[in-house]
């Protein structure tokens, strides 16, 4: 990297030294010359600028993020007892051998009342805490709802004007103790663990939401994403679904590539028997799932992905066979984040305006330059703006009834990347929650 700068560095001042010659070359010719000549050399400079600066001013503005990224100052939010004299949060920000903070205020929209209509007043939002790690093969997302708490969160949804009620996590490690797990089925690993710490989610959402209540929901892998949408599901069947995500989790045991169940759990809870009764499965009959029996099944109209960049071959298949609406992020390219989020919109809320929204946030849904600490993580995602763009976005709606956010795995970045992450996912559970730039 260092003889790479040195070179644009020596292109860069070489092209300097022809311009500041030609420019010389190009006033002699303006006191002496025709006008055929002058115009001559200014045409020369012009081409000159174009071909030697330009692009590198270009290229090096490309470059900036990922060249520069190691010794750029990194974001930390204080805890709330570390904040500023009225109890606010700080933001601060280290590097280049200084330290600053920046006062992050918490500041609500909507002080009409307009948003978040279904949650009964005074507003609470509960915290959920879901450590579920046995989705998938790496330790570590069982941090994230206890790295969230101490970052802050619970000072900052009630900066926000949000009763907080904030529940022990969920104790998904006692499954372990007693009897004997049951032998796992083909290609769904630890299905009874995640099927069991998934009923106790199901069981605590379905009770927050009866009584008119916003849980947000900390994982925890993404598999605790069948337990939190079965429990929705029950209360408010006719719930919306934003799924953002750099993956489709529509697999199930029989169509995965990994076994691993954070991949599922759109899967086990989609409609398959109406939609596809030749492909169907009884996934209540899973180790641990017993619990779906009775849950209204999702069908693909409630849904709407955003942020998709890598499905597997069965899941690209029914997305179109069952005409779900998906977003990738060649449609955000293409449309831009806004456009996004408002065909988005326009689908969920045709029927209903005041339909219930539930967002499901998967941090790998953000490109890993910014939130590195992740399992699944998928160059070319979401930048930072979008990915607090689709949270205001949601929270503006009015409709959003539930949120989660999941895959936050410290142990899977070095240096600050742990820490960015976190703090990242922090920032977007707070603009889920509404907080807002005006």
């Amino acid at each position: 990297e260092h003889i790479h700068n040195s070179r644009a560095a020596r292109k860069r001042k070489k092209a300097t030294q022809s311009i500041r010659r030609e420019r010389r070359a190009a006033r002699h010719r303006d006191k002496q010359g025709s006008d055929t000549e002058r115009k001559a050399g200014r045409a020369c400079i012009t081409k000159m600028i174009r071909s030697l600066m330009i692009p590198n001013m270009l290229k090096g503005e490309t470059e900036c993020f990922r060249k520069l990224r190691p010794t750029l100052s990194s974001c930390r939010f204080a805890s709330a007892s570390n904040g500023g004299s009225d109890g606010t949060p700080l933001l601060k920000t280290t590097g280049f051998g200084k330290q600053h903070v920046i006062v992050d205020r918490m500041l609500p929209s909507g002080s009409d009342g307009s948003l978040f209509q279904h949650c009964r007043h005074p507003r609470t939002a509960t915290i959920i805490g879901a450590p579920m790690t046995y989705g998938q093969p790496f330790a570590g997302t069982d941090h994230g709802p206890a790295l969230l708490r101490e970052k802050g969160l619970r000072g900052m949804l009630s900066s926000l004007g949000w009763r907080v009620e904030d529940l022990p996590d969920l104790s998904f490690d006692s499954n372990l103790s007693g009897t004997a797990l049951p032998p796992d089925p083909p290609n769904a690993k630890n299905c009874k663990l995640v099927g069991q710490g998934n009923e106790l989610l199901f069981n605590t959402v379905a009770g927050v939401i009866q009584k008119d209540q916003f849980p947000l929901i900390l994982g925890g892998d993404h598999s605790i994403g069948a337990g939190s949408l079965a429990g929705i599901l029950t209360v408010r069947p006719n719930t919306g679904v934003i799924w953002v995500d750099a993956h489709a989790d529509l697999n199930t045991p029989a169509t995965s590539e990994s076994g691993n169940m954070h991949g599922m759990p759109i899967g086990l809870l989609m409609d398959h028997h109406q939609y596809q009764p030749s492909t169907a499965v009884d996934f209540a009959a899973l180790p641990g799932f017993e619990f779906l029996e009775h849950v209204p099944k999702l069908s693909p109209e409630q849904i709407v992905y955003v942020g998709l960049r890598d499905i597997d071959p069965t899941e690209r298949q029914w997305i179109r066979d069952l005409n779900i609406r998906a977003f990738t992020m060649y449609d955000i390219d293409r449309y831009g984040i806004g456009s996004v989020m408002d065909r988005a919109f326009a689908h969920l809320l045709a029927q209903d305006p005041n339909r219930p929204l539930h967002v499901s946030y998967d941090v790998d849904a953000i490109d890993p330059a910014l939130a590195p600490a992740t399992g699944t993580a998928v160059r070319g995602g979401l930048t930072y703006r979008e990915a607090h763009f689709v949270a205001e976005a949601v929270a503006q709606t009015g409709n959003l009834a539930s949120a989660e956010i999941v895959e936050l795995n410290p142990t899977l970045s070095h240096d600050d990347g742990a820490d960015d992450t976190i703090e990242l996912g922090l920032q977007i559970a707070t603009s889920l929650m509404g907080n807002s730039i005006l």
